[in-house]
């Protein structure tokens, strides 16, 4: 599948040409060269773990910017792109894709791409970048530790040593079904909501989805395309639903507090009045819009004012032979209140019951010192003793749109910089500051302070990390857009001279070569 069908006519499809023609700009400006087949990268060589979305962004960020990379995979190719090879064919991204840019290079056909397109791109992005010859599948990271000289080693030594180590997990693992009482005894088929592709037939038949989250909402679509005659949801807690809406997204992403605000009312009596309408009884009666990950669904409220589609708010007591037997709950009545108890009839149960979050156990006990454990970590993605580990989109509890462009790649850009440039370097004492003082600004949050991130911490971080540093200046406009590399890293070049001349040792002999100040 290519990255891009065609090219449209800008006076009869003017928005769409304008989105092809921000494309093709962000990638010519912002995309690093991929090395030639001669190329030799230079150091620091990072290992990535894991092959996801995240992973060969990641990858190809430093590959980009000469430096060698090896991606270690526990699955096989098959596997590549993580989550998103183990979904059905009708996902789709709920967010708007300008804001799901994992790469510069990506071209997306429309707003929401569906999976399909999504796995081409991250297929396209490892083929471009000479990822597939630097991708180790079936290798499975048990153990990562530091050698004699402070070399990060994968598993053993026979895997080569590495600067830095890029962990990419991601948060979702193997399905997770909960075993529930008499499921033995339905005589219906269950089936997970990542597996229904290829093994459930859902036409002219009823379907009982049990969870209230995004995987709900992608059963609840399977089942629409698919002809199901009677869709039941059955939700033990209220999430907020946001429509598929490019500027609702980044409104909401743009929260400086990540936490629930005294003008937090605003978008969420917006929602309930624009959005939701007839269907505000299914809007949350007690949960802030900034404590939660929000689903992102536009056309969720026309299937269940279609009557094909029923939201229940209940508690699972357990299956029938026939169904689901329920609580039902009244709108503001927490989970395990009192309700009116009900059996749900149908032929088949979707489990929307996500996913085992992957550990990081893999990692060394000095990453997991309380309280500086994940997802306590400087930006949530550096452990304080361990600048050199980058944990990206896999501390994350909930967050809004920060799987893009930006995110992975300043990240990515981060560590590089920590590694290239001892300067800009900040010790654990530093780093655990910066954790406390974020905690200080979300003290007030109705979650935990790290539970909910924004794309405003990132500018926190330039405010009191770079701005108030004047050796990372330089990296400024490398850290947050890819640009002017060759210049800070000259720049650290000659920095060394005055380094040593302070006292810095030289490494075999141990004597000051520089010149003095």
């Amino acid at each position: 599948m290519t990255s891009q069908s065609r090219a449209y006519n800008p006076f009869v499809h003017p928005i769409l040409f304008l989105f092809q023609l921000f494309q093709w700009l962000t990638d010519k400006i912002l995309s690093p060269n991929p090395p030639g087949p001669s190329t030799r990268l230079s150091r620091p060589k990072i290992a990535v773990i894991g092959a996801g979305i995240t992973g060969v962004t990641s990858a190809a960020h430093c590959i980009g910017h000469g430096f060698d990379v090896t991606i270690f995979e526990a699955g096989s190719e098959d596997e590549l792109g993580g989550i998103w090879s183990r979904v059905n064919n009708t996902s789709s991204l709920q967010i708007h894709s300008v804001m799901y840019r994992f790469h510069p290079s990506v071209r997306w056909e429309r707003g929401y791409p569906d999976r399909q397109q999504i796995l081409a791109q991250v297929r396209q992005l490892w083929t471009r970048y000479g990822l597939d010859n630097r991708t180790r599948f079936h290798t499975k990271v048990d153990r990562v530790y530091q050698d004699d000289r402070g070399r990060w080693i994968i598993n053993d030594a026979s895997l080569g040593a590495f600067d830095g180590v890029i962990a990419a997990v991601g948060t979702c693992g193997e399905p997770k079904i909960p075993r529930m009482p008499g499921m033995d005894k339905f005589q219906g088929e269950i089936h997970h909501s990542s597996r229904l592709t290829g093994s459930c037939t859902a036409k002219d038949k009823t379907m009982i989805i049990i969870g209230g989250g995004a995987s709900a909402v992608e059963a609840l679509e399977f089942a629409h395309e698919e002809g199901a005659k009677k869709i039941y949801i059955l939700a033990r807690s209220d999430k907020w639903i946001i429509p598929r809406n490019p500027i609702w997204n980044m409104l909401l992403a743009m929260n400086v507090f990540g936490q629930e605000t005294f003008l937090s009312w605003i978008p969420e009596l917006l929602l309930r009045k624009m959005f939701y309408r007839d269907l505000e009884d299914l809007a949350p009666a007690n949960k802030g819009i900034f404590t939660d990950t929000p689903m992102v669904n536009s056309d969720i409220m026309d299937k269940l004012r279609s009557n094909r589609a029923e939201w229940i708010r209940c508690d699972i007591e357990g299956f029938t032979e026939t169904g689901v037997k329920v609580n039902r709950r009244a709108k503001g009545v927490p989970a395990g209140g009192p309700g009116r108890q009900e059996v749900i009839e149908g032929d088949v149960v979707v489990m929307a019951t996500g996913f085992a979050r992957p550990k990081l156990d893999f990692l060394p006990e000095s990453c997991f010192e309380k309280p500086y454990n994940p997802p306590n970590w400087y930006l949530q993605t550096f452990p304080p003793n361990h600048p050199s580990v980058s944990c990206i989109n896999c501390t994350y509890m909930n967050a809004i749109g920060t799987v893009g462009n930006w995110h992975i790649g300043i990240y990515t850009r981060i560590l590089l910089m920590f590694l290239v440039d001892p300067l800009t370097r900040p010790n654990p004492f530093w780093m655990k500051r910066w954790i406390d003082m974020t905690r200080l600004f979300k003290k007030t949050s109705p979650v935990g302070p790290f539970e909910f991130f924004t794309y405003l911490e990132l500018v926190w971080w330039f405010v009191f990390c770079v701005a108030f540093n004047p050796f990372r200046w330089k990296w400024a406009l490398f850290v947050f857009f890819g640009l002017g590399f060759m210049l800070p890293k000259h720049v650290v070049a000659a920095e060394d001279r005055i380094r040593n001349g302070l006292g810095m040792r030289e490494e075999t002999t141990g004597e000051d070569v520089g010149l003095s100040l």
